[in-house]
């Protein structure tokens, strides 16, 4: 991988003054445990689904009541958005993050186009997880159990990597914003999962305290 220029974003910065995920190695380490935890679940999710393909009156592992129903949500026309199940793009595009996790582990350097792709991957994956919220919640009326481990781990995913690419300047930024960021990002992944969390709690009261 090119290192020449600014292009090679980790090679112009001090990574010893910066947060920790906003060093290489500890960042790649972030990426390999959130991608791959949603990997997983996107994994199961493909099983599931496969054996729903197998037989319809199959029962997932994940239908615990009305409200939480995996099986409701891949018999939707939303759980196949490009006309193929939608975990099947968590697969490819977990994976990828994974090997750019192990690349940094390993001590790989990015040129700035290489992480505007994954910074463009994530973003792209953060709209594609807000538009499934919004379906299960409003449209569909019923939760995905695995699905939801696939959005508790992208909305930090998604607000590290902006962070650390505004850091990096990627993203270019001002000062001040990449200060707010490196004391605040942490805080608003906390404020964001709690308002997911919320939010499917307010919608599905019935489903967590009965009635």
């Amino acid at each position: 991988m090119s290192t020449s220029r600014a292009d090679a974003d980790s090679t112009s910065i001090d990574e010893a003054g910066l947060p920790a995920l906003r060093r290489a190695k500890p960042f790649g380490f972030f990426l390999v445990l959130t991608a791959g935890v949603a990997w997983i679940a996107s994994g199961i999710l493909v099983l599931e689904r496969l054996a729903l393909y197998k037989n319809p009156d199959y029962v997932t592992s994940c239908d615990f009541n009305p409200w939480v129903s995996c099986g409701t949500i891949m018999k939707s026309s939303q759980a196949a958005l490009l006309g193929f199940p939608n975990p099947f793009l968590g697969i490819v595009g977990f994976g990828i993050v994974i090997t750019i996790g192990m690349a940094l582990l390993a001590g790989a350097r990015f040129a700035r186009w290489y992480w505007l792709g994954l910074q463009a991957g994530v973003t792209l994956a953060m709209v594609f997880i807000i538009w499934l919220w919004s379906q299960a919640l409003y449209e569909i009326n019923a939760l995905c159990l695995y699905c939801m481990v696939v959005w508790a781990m992208m909305i930090p995913m998604f607000m590290f990597t902006t962070a650390r690419n505004a850091a990096h300047g990627v993203i270019p930024a001002p000062a001040g914003l990449k200060r707010f960021l490196a004391e605040w990002t942490w805080v608003l992944t906390v404020v964001l999962l709690i308002l997911a969390a919320a939010s499917v709690v307010l919608r599905f009261p019935q489903a967590f305290f009965g009635g």
